[in-house]
């Protein structure tokens, strides 16, 4: 059985690809905040974020043709942003080394942090990961924050699954360093 996505943009995507500049605009109004955020996040910088955010607007809208919908435009365009990002990333030499297995886990599962505190803990990992190398912010952005899991991260950055895992790994690790550091970890 074939999956059905109900894309409740669908009208608009229809309008945009028959030139209704109107509904492109609606389309960019209802996305932008949400795909600069994703940007960001990769890319690390919001000047880049915002440079990314128009490039994948403009790839979207022309290839939008070529959109079956066979996904929500939402997905879709969210993959040519993160595509973009990474790619921006690339540019800047990112270079992702093979490493070995390890143990990984979910840093949201660190038993010190309690519900009231979440928020606050939430800023501070946010603001810990700005410090990461490229590649670690990258990994652990697209896996936490964007919820793929190393295989996509695989296929996306071109490199193993288990260099995937192990870039989380790692990643986790120096965000526990630099929030330790900082005495930003109880």
């Amino acid at each position: 059985m074939e999956a059905i996505y109900i894309d409740k943009h669908y009208n608009l995507v229809i309008e945009c690809k028959q030139g209704s500049k109107k509904a492109c605009y609606e389309l960019y109004r209802l996305y932008s905040k949400a795909m600069l955020n994703v940007a960001f996040r990769i890319v690390g910088d919001i000047a880049e974020a915002e440079d990314v955010l128009q490039e994948a607007f403009v790839d979207a809208f022309a290839k939008l043709k070529d959109f079956r919908q066979d996904t929500t435009f939402g997905l879709w365009l969210k993959q040519i942003v993160v595509n973009r990002s990474i790619n921006l990333l690339r540019k800047r030499k990112l270079e992702l080394v093979e490493l070995e297995d390890g143990h990984l886990e979910n840093i949201a599962d660190d038993e010190s942090w309690d519900d009231e505190d979440l928020q606050y803990q939430v800023a501070r990992v946010k603001e810990g990961m700005k410090q990461l190398p490229d590649g670690y912010r990258v990994v652990i952005s697209l896996y936490l924050l964007e919820g793929y899991d190393h295989e996509e991260i695989g296929q996306i950055l071109n490199i193993s699954e288990n260099t995937s895992r192990t870039q989380f790994l790692r990643a986790k690790r120096k965000l526990i360093e630099i929030l330790n550091r900082k005495g930003q970890v109880s």
